[in-house]
């Protein structure tokens, strides 16, 4: 797999660098193939936040995680952490839902379970994708900066409100930034 390592107020060193292939390269074990495309990873410092991003574009999936810690190094460790979690994720779905050939499957190896020491897989599968608590309201049609409003009110970092201007469910929330996102239907 072919990292593009990058850096963002923060100049990448060759140690950085070498780190981050050296971790990154373990994601190599759960593919039959590596991923043809190039994996980009941004390294970045805010403050005293240190964190990294990585992608790995497939074909039909893409892997993304982000952590933030005071150590870059510890960073790089969580991320791929999280990857690895992800690679566990869509194997055991994949598994699950597509049993003929020619599909996601044949992403992944079929052996690298054996590799992962902790519970079985579909246990972790399960317990990461229960449903603990439903919700249902009534979405009142508002702008975007009411829904902003709405949200800071009620204290939480996501709002889903009808968007009064295109008459759709709309999401926004708050970024790791400060700023504001939102997230609306593809047309």
């Amino acid at each position: 797999m072919k990292l593009n390592i990058r850096g963002q107020n923060l100049e990448v060193t060759q140690a950085l660098k070498d780190y981050v292939e050296k971790k990154l390269g373990k994601l190599e074990r759960y593919f039959d193939t590596p991923p043809t495309n190039d994996a980009q990873v941004t390294l970045s410092v805010n403050k005293d936040i240190q964190s990294v991003e990585v992608t790995i574009p497939m074909p039909s999936l893409l892997l993304r995680a982000e952590e933030r810690n005071t150590d870059m190094y510890t960073s790089i460790d969580l991320v791929l952490d999280k990857l690895e979690r992800q690679i566990r994720k869509h194997k055991t779905k994949v598994n699950s839902k597509f049993r003929q050939e020619g599909s996601l499957r044949t992403l992944f190896k079929d052996n690298f379970e054996a590799t992962v020491p902790n519970k079985p897989l579909h246990e972790e599968e399960e317990d990461d994708m229960e449903v603990v608590r439903t919700k249902r309201f009534t979405l009142k049609p508002m702008d975007i900066e009411e829904a902003i409003l709405q949200m800071n009110m009620i204290g939480h970092d996501f709002f889903v409100f009808s968007n009064m201007d295109s008459e759709e469910v709309n999401v926004v929330y708050k970024r790791s930034d400060g700023r504001y996102g939102l997230i609306e239907p593809a047309k």
